[in-house]
């Protein structure tokens, strides 16, 4: 999540508000009088199959006018205006309905308005909603950085000079390198969120909408979206959205003109900043006084913050979801700012996505070092009496793990002893590993350059337990530091980069380096399910050394070599090391050959007296497929 500057905004929001507030009775004394008329509908159609609608209706002259919803087997149960007239909520049955356009009337004695309302049948695509899992590899996208294919999209406001300003990129450059990714050994997109933020010259990022149901025009159309969506399920690939139930952009026209009563946490003039302290959510014995303003503060001045507890606002942020995931054949979705969300909300909202979509997943940004936090916002376990049904979060304890043992001098114990509190998941084999994201400083840049520690880093995600989530870039080892400088574009993805790195004759050879490891890895993943759904079994850690293999079980080889594993040695010192493990009772009983697996090198591994004699070069990472 970004935290963006936009001081000047909401300082003319608040005078905005001031002047609005003034002339309150004026408005509705002229409110009062209009005809009646309507200029959007969320959503913008809806689908046969899924749960009755709730729509909102944006116009003019609402409070005065009787509405009607015209088309077979469709039933208008029941209404809600605003007082000034701009807003009504109308709640549709369509269970018994099929596939039409409805015609949606709001009539009053000044005159009368009308628009059609879209009622399809749900995709039939065999290869949508599938899902992520640890057998899958996700890549991370931001969108304006990556690439840029067709240039008609792109308004003239963008500035690749400007570091929190647009750039260009767009769905189009992504979908004309899927091929790299696919050569990279990516199965999954994860894009930063694809939804309009208007004007605002600095939300590149997509982090604060002002339309929850438009694609921002920068990035192209919602065909365009579709288009990626399609091309991807066509190589066998899947697509993630990027959600935020949390807030908005304060240029959202809601943030002066709400729907109803209490759909933010305060407003613009009198709102309460978000506090960070995770603990207090999770302590169950915390009052109400300390943690509630996680939940309800602003995460800045320029987010407003939506009211979940709100049916309304609850009812309409679900509706969004299982909108775009069926508009644009999604298979899964990753949501913003997590815990700053109520989990009964959380709850509500995975009931209806995974009852519309059985096989759809979810990963959670839960922005902490500890497994007590994030394994509490994971779903399959109640607490206090709430599963929020997640999926999985990011493992954000391993992100800093592998930071603090590989860049900071800390000891690989440090690595085991994170992973120990894996029961505390019920599901860790989904937990989504990763060495950095779009919020964080590069781990090149981190660890100062060392290319060594950045490949013993990707190494580590790719065959830890879980799903490695790559971000782009990190690959050809880009540097970067805090934000924006994280956020530089992909070279080769723009007319005029000196070079192109999506080609293996435009990297450099620093850049082919860290490419070539990785994919090899991820190469070698795709080859060993082991190294994708298996178990992981540590076997040995100190200050520099970390062992562990990855198997179908805890027992050891079967004589007919029916039972795959993987074993990892990974050396962070600087000189090299002699290792001689004891294999009674782990993975590697009865096992005798171990041989090393590309792109990883080194002395082979042997067995003798019952115990495993590694050899492991400086910096080094070494894989071996065991028999």
């Amino acid at each position: 999540m970004t935290l963006p500057r936009r001081p000047l905004v909401f300082a003319a929001l608040i005078l905005a508000c001031s002047v609005l507030a003034g002339s309150q009775t004026q408005l509705s004394n002229s409110v009062a009088q209009s005809s009646p008329t309507i200029d959007k509908i969320d959503p913008p159609g809806w689908f046969v199959g899924l749960p009755d609608p709730m729509l909102l209706v944006h116009g003019k002259g609402l409070e005065h006018a009787q509405f009607k919803v015209e088309g077979d087997s469709v039933k208008l149960l029941r209404t809600q205006v605003s007082d000034n007239g701009h807003w009504a909520f109308l709640w549709i049955a369509t269970s018994a309905a099929t596939a039409q356009t409805l015609q949606i009337t709001a009539a009053s004695s000044q005159g009368q308005a009308e628009k059609s309302f879209a009622l399809a049948e749900r995709s039939s695509d065999p290869d949508a909603h599938r899902g992520f899992s640890s057998a899958d590899t996700m890549y991370l996208v931001m969108t304006d950085r990556f690439a840029e294919g067709d240039q008609s999209h792109n308004p003239s406001s963008d500035n690749r000079s400007a570091p929190r300003g647009w750039h260009g990129g767009n769905f189009s450059g992504i979908e004309q390198h899927l091929d790299y990714l696919q050569h990279l050994g990516i199965t999954t997109l994860w894009a930063t969120p694809v939804v309009s933020n208007g004007d605002m010259p600095e939300s590149y990022h997509g982090y604060a909408t002002t339309d929850l149901y438009a694609v921002d025009p920068h990035f192209g159309t919602l065909s365009d979206y579709r288009h990626l969506s399609d091309s991807l399920h066509a190589k066998g690939m899947k697509l993630v959205i990027d959600l935020v139930p949390n807030h908005l952009g304060v240029q959202h026209p809601w943030v002066l003109d709400p729907p109803a009563p209490d759909w933010f946490h305060g407003t613009v003039q009198n709102h309460r900043a978000a506090t960070h302290d995770f603990y207090e959510l999770v302590d169950p014995h915390s009052p109400t006084k300390v943690w509630h303003d996680i939940t309800n503060g602003w995460f800045t001045d320029a987010m407003p913050d939506l009211n979940q507890q709100n049916p309304l606002v609850s009812r309409y942020l679900i509706q969004n979801a299982l909108w775009w995931v069926e508009t644009a054949n999604l298979d899964g979705i990753r949501l913003d700012t997590f815990p700053y969300v109520d989990r009964l909300f959380w709850r509500d909202f995975h009931a209806a996505l995974h009852n519309a979509y059985p096989h759809l997943t979810t990963v959670g940004e839960i922005f902490h070092r500890d497994p007590e936090v994030t394994s509490f916002f994971a779903g399959g376990l109640a607490h206090e009496n709430i599963d929020t049904g997640l999926d999985t979060p990011f493992d954000f304890p391993i992100y800093f793990t592998l930071r603090d043992v590989l860049t900071h001098g800390q000891p690989m114990t440090e690595l085991a002893k994170v992973l120990r509190q894996d029961s505390l998941y019920p599901h860790p084999e989904r937990l989504v590993t990763f060495i950095g994201n779009h919020d964080t400083v590069r781990f090149l840049t981190e660890a100062q350059g060392s290319v060594p520690k950045l490949k013993l880093a990707l190494g580590l995600e790719i065959t830890l337990r879980g799903l490695p989530q790559i971000y782009a870039g990190d690959e050809i080892g880009m540097i970067g530091g805090e934000d924006p400088d994280n956020r530089h574009d992909f070279p080769g993805g723009f007319a005029g980069d000196p070079h192109n790195a999506f080609t293996r004759a435009g990297r450099t050879p620093a850049e082919e380096e860290v490419f070539e490891w990785t994919s090899g890895l991820l190469m070698l993943r795709s080859m060993h399910p082991v190294l994708e759904t298996g178990m992981e079994q540590n076997l040995f850690a100190d200050q520099d050394a970390f062992v562990f293999v990855r198997s179908q079980d805890g027992t050891g080889c079967a004589p007919d070599h029916s039972k795959e594993r993987i074993l990892i040695a990974v050396n962070k010192g600087q000189e090299s090391r002699v290792l001689d493990l004891p294999t009674d009772q782990t993975a590697l009983a009865g096992c005798a050959t171990f041989l090393t697996a590309q792109p990883t090198a080194g002395p082979a591994a042997s067995i003798g007296n019952g115990k495993l004699h590694l050899e492991e070069r400086a910096e080094s990472m070494a894989l071996y497929e065991v028999r």
